[in-house]
């Protein structure tokens, strides 16, 4: 059993981990997966058990403080802090399946991963006891890494749609499909799979309804808030969370780089453009911050007091997350043009962190066009809008 740590004690051993990731990082992206030893850390350490249930050893902390561990890992490596980010995630929705299929993935095996594709692609046809599960899902983050799949798909009868769910299955009646060859985020090992024809029982199947309003069977059997936490748009800030923290480290690394740096004899340093430039980058990324992690902080308030979260929060919560991200990706983009052609180098951390945080701040859940769309929209549609 794994001691159940709090919010401070995990942020000091992920701070730790920092220097570590680090120095792994540029093996992390040639490998084109997170490190078996980071894996082994984060399990050590605890760092994976942030929304796992108590009964197999978790912390049941927070979504708040999943995002404060996962933005300071990704101060070290943002492919390394994202494999964190979506394990943990992943623990906190099997904790909303049945008490039976968290005994599945964590009965023999309380340090077993879960990868995921949540993409309703799938097809599950009902048969006796369950359903028979096929489908190609993309982008299963740290699936080397993982013993169990969450894939997103709908439960078909006799051909016909019924209804959109999570179904859970194990790695080994998958086939990993080797793909994942991108500028950002190499070291996720995003790969894609396919299941074909998969028995899956009845109780390895969540109702999309439930895991998206926190009602789900394992809300009656975990009852910590976090298991009651509904899913989709406050769930975005994990991703900004990983975004900032990228931004966060990239600035540490310009500073590091421009204190020596001169050009022609000037010192860059000492110039005033340089010190806007670094203002100005420093109140955004600190800004991106504070603006995602209050929405993942007001949404465990309103969990812990069993306030309901209407649609108005989870859009915002969207909209913040991804104009977090998008005030982090123009302060490094802004830096980074300023820091001259040696930043350009291959051997650069700096132009590493950026395509990390391209691919961070691409990731669908907070596509800036499509979520101030998507809240725009919604703010036209109702009379008065929370400010």
């Amino acid at each position: 059993m794994v001691t159940v740590l709090d919010r401070d004690e995990l942020v000091r051993r992920a701070a730790a981990l920092v220097p570590v990731l680090r120095s792994r990082s540029e093996a992390c992206e040639r490998a084109r997966q997170c490190p078996p030893e980071t894996i082994d850390d984060f399990v050590r350490e605890g760092l994976l058990q942030i929304c796992q249930p108590h009964r197999y050893g978790g912390h049941e902390l927070g979504w708040d403080v999943l995002c404060v561990v996962s933005q300071t890992l990704a101060r070290g490596c943002g492919s390394q802090a994202w494999v964190h980010n979506v394990f943990s995630d992943h623990c906190q929705k099997v904790g909303v399946f049945s008490l039976q299929a968290q005994d599945d993935v964590w009965g023999d095996d309380p340090a077993a991963r879960i990868s995921a594709s949540f993409d309703p692609v799938g097809k599950g046809e009902v048969v006796e006891g369950g359903v028979s599960y096929s489908g190609g899902h993309g982008f299963s983050s740290g699936i080397d890494h993982a013993q169990w799949i969450l894939c997103g798909g709908h439960r078909y009868r006799d051909g016909v749609r019924l209804e959109r769910c999570f179904f859970l299955l194990r790695k080994e009646d998958v086939a990993v499909i080797d793909d994942w060859y991108v500028v950002g985020f190499a070291g996720t090992g995003s790969k894609s799979f396919e299941a074909k024809n998969v028995f899956i029982p009845e109780h390895r199947i969540l109702r999309g309804a439930d895991a998206d309003e926190g009602t789900g069977p394992g809300a009656q059997v975990n009852a910590a808030p976090i298991f009651r936490l509904p899913r989709g748009g406050i769930t975005s800030t994990g991703f900004a969370a990983v975004a900032v923290g990228i931004a966060e480290g990239f600035l540490e690394e310009y500073m590091l780089y421009t204190r020596p740096r001169t050009s022609r004899g000037t010192p860059i340093a000492d110039l005033m453009g340089t010190h806007i430039g670094v203002g100005v980058a420093c109140a955004e990324i600190q800004t991106a911050a504070m603006i995602y992690l209050e929405s993942a902080r007001k949404a465990m308030r309103m969990v812990e007091t069993g306030q309901p979260i209407g649609k108005e929060q989870k859009l915002r919560a969207k909209r913040d997350s991804g104009f977090a991200a998008q005030l982090c990706l123009t302060a490094a983009m802004r830096l980074f043009n300023s820091a001259g052609g040696r930043a350009l180098s291959l051997e650069g951390a700096m132009q590493h962190q950026l395509r990390d945080l391209m691919a961070a701040a691409s990731h669908h859940s907070i596509v800036w066009d499509s979520v101030t769309a998507e809240y725009g929209k919604y703010a036209l549609e109702i009379e008065e809008v929370e400010r």
